[in-house]
């Protein structure tokens, strides 16, 4: 896996202050995407013992909520095994920081993968430059949704809890 970026104390791409692991690689190529740099899955720098161990120095720490892994695409093949090991990890040794996840993919396609095991809140679909509101928490355009992971698993039906500001209770 490859890696552009290591954000920490991060307040915009998840819920509380959170540390933002920026990976190499994405296949959606959104139109006005805000992060063309990442595209390329040969970009970057390579994700090392180094990066992995600045992650943990943040995650250390009692006021990080938990990590967002965004890009570039963590979903794109490139990167899929590598999030995996590093999600499990992260939640063994910190099951009550939580893990968020953007993606291009939508949850219904991805629903399945694995390492959605690991995710507790889940910002799909891909960036529309039509619908991009900058008034939207989390996300870019009104497409886009931010997916309670937890909640949605354990749903009878075909409901999606989103999520709306922090509030971790609002189903819609």
């Amino acid at each position: 896996m490859r890696y552009h970026n290591i954000t920490k104390d991060d307040m915009r791409n998840g819920d509380g202050l959170r540390v933002v692991l920026w990976v190499a690689g994405c296949n959606h190529c959104c139109k006005e995407c805000h992060n063309p740099v990442t595209w390329d899955p040969n970009g970057g720098l390579l994700f090392d013992e180094a990066a992995r161990q600045e992650i943990f120095e943040q995650l250390d720490k009692d006021y990080i909520s938990g990590i967002t892994f965004s890009g570039g695409d963590p979903l794109h093949p490139a990167n899929r095994a590598d999030v995996r090991a590093l999600m499990a990890e992260i939640k063994e040794r910190y099951p009550d920081k939580t893990i968020w996840l953007y993606t291009g993919d939508s949850w219904e396609n991805i629903m399945h993968y694995p390492l959605m095991k690991y995710v507790d809140v889940l910002v799909d679909g891909e960036f529309h430059i039509e619908e991009r509101d900058v008034k939207l928490m989390w996300k870019g355009s009104k497409n886009q949704r931010v997916i309670d992971v937890v909640k949605s698993r354990n749903q009878p039906d075909s409901t999606i809890p989103v999520l709306h500001c922090g509030d971790y209770e609002k189903e819609v």
